[in-house]
């Protein structure tokens, strides 16, 4: 068996006069989580629906489990399982009637689907709530059966698309433990997200994408490095000292200081001995701050440097669109 788990080279997606992909590349390591990060109308969501055969691809190549998605769907089918953005589970049927249909479309024994669902149950800590119609489950509760539900045939290989949109924090950390116990018994991840602090817990491998294009790869401290290591961070008093602690702050940084309201930061190195030196520019200045610290780049630092707007944002007639039609083929 290859240790390739997707592989995918130039890839393209057109929907009309719209560019969805434009050419992206993307491995896959079997046992690997790769994260997909970009923000809405990036090509995450069609990259996902081409390579779990939901959609054929305008031109390029992709594979699943060894499999071409376009001349073997059946196969790279067998091979996968799929979490969408929005739950795909029956609200009006219980939990454990969920799994029991999920396993139907698989042509599963009545008996091995009894068994996986009471192991999933279990994984998913839904036992107490497996014989309650899912419409009385929470957001959170939902994503874990829709997650369970995409399960149930045991795939290698687990397609995520933003399997985290819509939950609140607790949820959201709540799921996260559970796609790392599933990582930790084998299973392969491709996870979309516009979550980047999503992608640092989860994602080994990144891969960053606007515009349908690959616009950086690597791992989350390789991509945090690509910016220049660390960041130092004031946070003054007054609004009319900005324009001074920016001055101050690029007087002793390695490159120039940014202001964002009453917050000014810039790259620097040397690690903690600049901030002495910042320290005293600031003073030497008269500027007042009520806190400063020295901060590794976070990835919404890595984004904004490679794109030129925030993770949350696409500012492309494409990306608009995406907003608007949240789910749809451009997000």
């Amino acid at each position: 068996m290859s240790d390739i788990a997707v592989d995918v080279e130039g890839l393209v997606k057109h929907f009309g006069d719209v560019k969805a992909l434009d050419g992206i590349d993307l491995t896959v390591q079997r046992g690997q989580v790769v994260g997909l990060l970009g923000p809405n109308g990036a090509g995450k969501t069609t990259t996902v629906r081409i390579l779990s055969t939901l959609l054929q691809p305008t031109s390029g190549r992709a594979t699943v489990a060894g499999f071409d998605v376009v001349q073997h769907p059946d196969d790279v089918r067998r091979a996968i399982g799929l979490t969408g953005q929005y739950a795909a589970i029956d609200e009006y049927l219980t939990g454990r009637e969920n799994l029991r249909m999920f396993g139907d479309l698989y042509h599963l024994s009545p008996k091995y689907v009894r068994e996986r669902a009471t192991e999933l149950f279990d994984l998913f800590d839904l036992s107490d709530a497996a014989d309650r119609p899912a419409r009385t489950y929470s957001g959170g509760m939902r994503r874990r059966l829709d997650l369970a539900a995409s399960l149930v045939a045991q795939p290698s290989i687990l397609f995520l698309d933003e399997p985290t949109t819509g939950l609140d924090p607790r949820s959201r950390l709540g799921l996260w433990d559970v796609i790392k116990d599933l990582v930790d018994r084998g299973t392969t991840v491709l996870l979309t997200t516009q979550y980047l602090e999503e992608a640092d817990q989860l994602a080994e491998d990144i891969v960053v994408i606007d515009h349908g294009r690959v616009i950086a790869h690597g791992t989350s401290e390789q991509l945090k490095d690509e910016i220049g290591g660390d960041r130092i961070e004031v946070v003054l008093v007054k609004p009319e000292d900005v324009g001074g602690a920016v001055s101050a702050l690029t007087s002793v940084a390695s490159g120039e200081a940014t202001a964002d309201d009453l917050r000014v930061s810039a790259p620097v190195s040397g690690g903690s001995t600049v901030l002495v030196s910042a320290i005293r520019a600031l003073d030497a200045n008269g500027i007042e701050v009520s806190d400063l610290q020295l901060r590794r780049p976070t990835l919404d630092d890595v984004f904004l440097s490679l794109t030129g707007h925030v993770a949350e944002e696409d500012p492309s007639p494409q990306g608009k669109r995406g907003r608007r039609s949240r789910g749809k083929e451009e997000s």
